[in-house]
């Protein structure tokens, strides 16, 4: 804790004394001036509050925090911390702002994705984040690195007011040493968390009390208005996304896992309820990651130092790896338990379906660490949720392909618990992650297709959805045991000895055999009980295809791309 009475504070805390000084109009861009100024030597005295600042707080600390001081936090029976993100449980994208200065303008791939903030509205914000924070007893303020690779790695600090914040982002980062944490120095980035505080929509640029706003410029984040922590890890995601193509490396929204006995690499592409996180938490595999990643021109490395998993219908028999990790010192957000047993119920959805738990990566008894592997993937795994139940459950895909289908990111929303509505309904998310793209998707997509190719590794598209029928036409998802097995086949390298036949209409080549999978589920249309059906289901999909493509990335691609589109044929009389 600070000592006001000190004469030299440590650097750290002299850093962020400072930044929590704030800026006015006048100097914001003559920051200096504070920093060589005699009066600042006075300023702590004068100064009616001064919150104590708490660096890296120790898992333990944390918890004492949340149950003392944040309603609704609670240990569970295995000791995990159980918190409640307010009324926000999932990310706000229609919130999210980046600004749009000189040295970064010409970069952003500006839309409905990326859209523009005035240096002034952030500016607005920054203060309105930071008056906050001093109005707080305690700030806590974590350094920590985003990436395995020394190479590679940005210093990151957040300054958040919740211990919740706190050890949520300690586990999703790379913890530094006590070496290196003594020798952290200025951050390459920083967060300001003031989620408990709303932003003021009188603000140019504002359309919610929420607002989530990146400064690529000042290198810098500030959260209002939304306690939901998973902003955090996305916004250094999207920053990621930023710096590591300007360096040559491709930065991916993926999990990756190795074989241990070959060493073989494989990453794993997908919207959520794919299977991303699950597939790569094979116990017989290595986990390098389960959610982003940066292929550089050595290898893999994890961006993250922990996993951020979905918690719906969680259960040991299905995902053990991920259910062990559910003990002190990780994070379960928005989850029911018991009231006197403290046990979770994972099935329980009446908070949200976006339940979650954040664990290091430490807990993950087959993890790869450090998360960082000097060794090109193999293998590349597209994964999709088909709930029209036409899309093989795997296929091979060609360079062009690759391109085409990273470019569309593709997979199904399902009805869920809406009353009435039976159909699944078809999304699409760029590079599987278009939230968090900053330049045109075309650029990672054409990135990710050179790896492959100076690489010679195989790129897959894996179906993780219906089978027999769509949701709405009597069909079923396809069972996990199915799915691994085909993911082992994939790892194995016995796939791609298979014999392959040509998808008439999405032109994909599918497999006529794969080691564990009954052969009739590999060709869709075997699968369903009446054709007509199934060729009425494929002609849907096919023409959303052609519809997102044409209006969203035709303009970016060659006529070899264009060509990947599906055809549709004039529906029967």
């Amino acid at each position: 804790m600070a000592d006001n009475t000190a004469t030299e504070l440590p650097l750290w805390e002299d850093q962020v004394r400072e930044l929590l000084h704030g800026t006015t109009p006048e100097t914001f861009a003559h920051e200096n001036y504070y920093s060589t100024s005699r009066s600042r030597m006075f300023a702590g005295k004068d100064d009616e509050h001064r919150p104590d600042l708490i660096r890296n707080p120790s898992a333990p600390l944390c918890v004492e925090h949340a149950l003392q001081q944040e309603k609704g936090s609670y240990l569970t029976n295995t000791g995990a911390l159980s918190v409640r993100s307010g009324a926000k449980t999932g990310r706000s994208p229609k919130d999210k702002r980046i600004v749009d200065e000189p040295s970064t303008t010409d970069d952003v791939w500006w839309g409905p994705v990326n859209m523009k903030l005035s240096e002034r509205s952030f500016m607005t914000n920054r203060e309105r984040a930071l008056d906050f924070l001093n109005t707080r007893d305690q700030v806590f303020v974590v350094d920590a690195f985003a990436g395995w690779s020394k190479e590679h790695r940005i210093k990151v600090r957040i300054l958040c007011a919740r211990a919740y914040h706190a050890l949520f982002i300690q586990n999703m980062l790379v913890l530094p040493t006590p070496e290196e944490l003594k020798d952290f120095g200025q951050p390459d980035f920083t967060i300001i968390n003031a989620g408990q505080f709303p932003a003021n929509k009188y603000v140019d640029g504002m359309t919610s009390a929420c607002s989530v706003d990146l400064n690529f410029g000042r290198a810098e984040m500030v959260i209002l208005g939304t306690q939901y922590a998973g902003e955090m890890k996305k916004g250094i995601l999207t920053l990621m996304m930023y710096l590591m193509p300007k360096q040559g490396h491709l930065c991916l929204h993926s999990s990756a896992n190795r074989n241990p006995k070959t060493g073989a690499v494989c990453m794993f592409f997908g919207l959520s309820g794919t299977g991303k996180t699950t597939l790569s938490a094979d116990v017989d595999m290595d986990l390098i990651g389960d959610d982003e990643h940066v292929w550089t021109d050595k290898g893999v490395f994890n961006i993250e130092g922990g996993c951020y998993a979905k918690c719906i219908g969680l259960s040991q028999k299905q995902e053990p790896v991920i259910f062990g990790a559910v003990r002190f010192g990780a994070v379960v957000e928005n989850i029911v338990m018991d009231d006197l047993t403290r046990e979770v119920d994972f099935d329980d959805i009446s908070v949200t379906a976006n339940t979650r738990c954040a664990y290091p990566l430490e807990y993950v008894t087959n993890a790869a660490i450090p998360a960082t592997v000097e060794t090109h993937p193999s293998n590349v795994v597209l994964l999709t949720c088909d709930g029209f139940g036409v899309l093989p459950i795997v296929s091979k895909l060609s360079s062009e392909q690759v391109i085409y289908h990273f470019l569309m990111g593709y997979t199904s929303k399902m009805a869920g618990t809406e009353v009435g509505v039976s159909k699944p309904t078809a999304t699409f998310s760029s590079c599987y992650g278009e939230p968090f793209l900053v330049w045109e998707p075309i650029k990672y997509a054409r990135m990710l297709a050179e790896k492959l190719k100076e690489h010679g590794a195989a790129a897959w598209l894996v179906n993780t959805g219906w089978v027999g029928g769509g949701v709405a036409d009597g069909g079923s998802r396809c069972s996990l045991k199915v799915t691994r097995a085909i993911v082992s086949a994939i790892h194995s390298g016995e796939l791609l000895k298979q014999e392959f036949e040509r998808d008439p209409v999405f032109h994909l080549d599918v497999p006529k055999t794969c080691p564990g999978v009954d052969p009739t589920l590999l060709h869709p249309e075997q699968s369903w009980q009446s054709k007509p059906d199934f060729h009425k289901a494929q002609r849907e999909l096919a023409l959303k295809f052609r519809a997102k493509f044409d209006a969203s990335y035709k303009a970016m691609v060659d006529e070899t791309i264009i060509a990947q589109n599906p055809v549709v044929v004039d529906a029967e009389e």
